[in-house]
């Protein structure tokens, strides 16, 4: 499999060098060449298999040889080593918790896949890799947790100042080791600059760079195990599914999108926003106008212009008529996305997230002017314990703290601070 610049100012490549490269020199994201096809025996068996086994599958056609079959299932193993529960709230809506891992977010998937890679891809290399990521909350404490320690790889996370929560800014700034975290004075959507701007820089040729957001392939690609294991899991249903996806920089319902290019049974996408309403707006205008990131109480969605969102746009080639027939997309106030949480929980005692409480409305909303009937499944995206202050107010209880966060929080955090490009450059030639 060869990738390309969706910027088409760019040789393709393969996927090892997609992978430690995170972007392509013209600044385009990278896409595959072709969209694999699953045959119909692979969904007729697929609850016969072993989740690892069913995902191996699913990723295998995207890496070709340049990973061998013992390997990468030992790495699709390693990154699934914990549980995907689905959680029903209602006869015919359901939350599928994906946080249940080592940093209690959704990310922790991708982080996990894309560190294991690009350790095995650089084996035996003397060659030392900076990995960048900008955050606006899970994605800097999953990227820390899952490259700690890899022989050879810096890892440099840009994370807002005072717009994450305490707990996701203590994940990302207490590990040491070979990670790093620059407190920007700006929001996400300044971080994301940076760090695409210093991939462009000719003047760090001397920095080997490379990102892990879901900009970059290892990272964005594993996030469609999410859905062909609920799918695995609800088949026996034999319902129409509908997924609602919390969405911020839009790499996660991508890939949901890419997974029902592949032949998942998947008959529609709702892409959930807060108040941060690009995509929503341009599927009402198709006028894709970026605004100024307003900030929110779910601030891992506080992105004013997705990176992601190029790609879906290719997945239906720039057609929008064909892209609104596969997904639609809404937006919600922090007010609503309160009263959400407090509905839920009046449902089945349920503790949401305010991401996933926007997942839940932008669910209902859409079944709502749907005639079939529909299994609408939202996902659950990072525990609740890391918008403890939102949740505890608003369902006025405790939201206990999970054992693994307690050391974190006790830590001290250390950051870096910085204003502006000029600095990161000079941290990063330092």
């Amino acid at each position: 499999m060869k990738y390309y610049s969706l910027n088409h100012n760019s040789k393709p490549c393969s996927f090892a060098d997609a992978v430690k490269r995170g972007l392509a020199p013209d600044r385009g994201l990278y896409f595959p060449e072709k969209i694999p096809i699953l045959p119909k025996k692979f969904f007729n068996r697929i609850q016969d298999q072993s989740i690892p086994e069913m995902a191996f599958e699913v990723i295998k056609p995207f890496i070709g040889k340049q990973i061998n079959n013992n390997k990468l299932l030992e790495i699709v193993k390693e990154t699934l080593d914990f549980k995907f529960p689905i959680v029903e709230i209602s006869n015919n809506i359901a939350a599928l918790e994906l946080f249940q891992g080592p940093t209690l977010a959704f990310k922790d998937v991708g982080a996990r896949f894309m560190a294991r890679t690009l350790g095995y891809l650089k084996k035996g290399s003397k060659e030392k890799i900076t990995v960048m990521v900008a955050t606006s909350g899970d994605t800097g404490g999953a990227v820390a947790n899952g490259f700690l320690g890899v022989e050879g790889v810096k890892v440099v996370i840009l994370y807002p100042k005072g717009k994450v929560s305490e707990i996701q800014e203590k994940q990302l700034t207490t590990l040491g080791q070979n990670i790093s975290a620059l407190e920007v004075d700006g929001v996400f959507d300044d971080c994301q600059e940076m760090v695409k701007n210093a991939f462009l820089d000719a003047s760090l040729s001397s920095v080997q760079l490379t990102s892990a957001n879901s900009i970059n392939i290892g990272r964005w690609l594993p996030q469609m195990f999410y859905y062909f294991i609920a799918y695995r899991a609800l088949k026996y249903k034999n319902k129409k599914l509908v997924f609602s996806v919390p969405s911020g920089n839009f790499g996660n319902i991508c890939a949901g999108i890419l997974s029902q290019q592949m032949g998942l049974p998947i008959n529609h996408f709702v892409a959930s926003t807060n108040v941060n309403d690009t995509v929503p707006r341009y599927l009402k205008t198709a006028n894709y106008d970026p605004l100024p990131t307003k900030q929110t109480v779910s601030n891992a969605m506080d992105v004013g212009n997705p990176s992601n969102f190029v790609r879906i746009k290719k997945i239906f080639n720039n057609d929008i008529y064909r892209m609104k027939k596969n997904f639609s997309g809404y937006s919600y106030t922090d007010d609503q996305t309160k009263k959400a949480l407090k509905k839920i929980f009046s449902k089945k005692k349920y503790i949401a997230d305010p991401h996933g409480a926007v997942g839940y409305l932008g669910l209902q909303e859409y079944i709502s002017t749907q005639k079939d009937d529909f299994y609408g499944v939202f996902l659950e995206t990072a525990h609740p314990v890391k918008f403890k202050d939102t949740v505890e107010k608003t369902l006025n209880l405790k939201v206990p703290i999970p054992n693994r966060l307690k050391e974190t929080l006790s830590k001290k955090k250390v950051s870096i601070p910085i204003r502006d490009y000029n600095e990161l450059r000079s941290y990063l030639l330092d």
